[in-house]
């Protein structure tokens, strides 16, 4: 027999939202308002660097109940950096990282504090890795992940290898998730617990070698 699930309300997930970003030690919950609308969660006010608005939505999506964030804060700096010296930064950070590709695959552009990042890598997690490091420098408003990832696997390989993955997470319920593989498209379906279960698993198909997008059409259990 099934656990019912429990119909959360605005009220109760706007608090845990708030309680949410106080336990995240990247953000300051004072800088940022939270309001909730149908389990929608919209996030205003303004921060002082992208990696604090990138890790605010990454904190309300954790909560139980939320179906959708809507993040409206705005990233104002607190110090003129030019372009210059964030493009320079942003060469020199994948080169930080063991596995990113050398910075000679990876093209950088920055306008007015946002960089956009061009090239091909092998691996999804190495645009994602890119991407991250960057959005660590001071003065990045925000990124544009262009890197293309080159897939060099069998798509019935891929479905097998993201099917095994899913069943190895610990955080997933694989029985209620099937996998489809178009190509080097891989295709999400069944229904999870909570939004997390539903980030993770998709997090889990991004990794499979060759996978260059995931769609994901599993939906909540409310």
């Amino acid at each position: 027999m099934g656990t019912a699930t429990l119909i959360r309300t605005d009220e109760e997930i706007q608090r845990d939202v708030i309680a949410e970003l106080k336990w995240d030690a990247q953000v300051q919950p004072n800088e940022i308002g939270v309001c909730v609308k149908d389990g929608v969660v919209i996030l205003s006010g303004w921060v002082d660097s992208f990696l604090k608005k990138w890790a605010a939505a990454e904190a309300a999506h954790r909560v139980p109940g939320v179906k959708a964030v809507a993040n409206d804060t705005e990233v104002r700096l607190p110090s003129d950096r030019t372009n210059a010296d964030i493009a320079a930064a942003a060469i020199r950070a994948p080169e930080w990282d063991a596995g990113i590709p050398s910075s000679d695959k990876i093209e950088v552009t920055v306008s007015k504090g946002w960089v956009t990042l061009k090239g091909e890598v092998e691996w999804q997690y190495q645009k994602e890795d890119a991407e991250r490091v960057v959005r660590r420098l001071s003065g990045v408003k925000g990124v544009s992940n262009l890197i293309v990832v080159k897939p060099r696997t069998t798509a019935s390989e891929l479905k097998k290898k993201i099917e095994e993955a899913l069943v190895r997470n610990a955080l997933i319920d694989a029985n209620r998730i099937t996998v489809e593989v178009q190509g080097t498209k891989a295709i999400l379906k069944g229904t999870v617990r909570s939004w997390a279960e539903k980030e993770e698993a998709e997090r889990v198909a991004w990794l499979a070698h060759g996978i260059t997008s995931v769609k994901n059409r599993i939906t909540l259990e409310i």
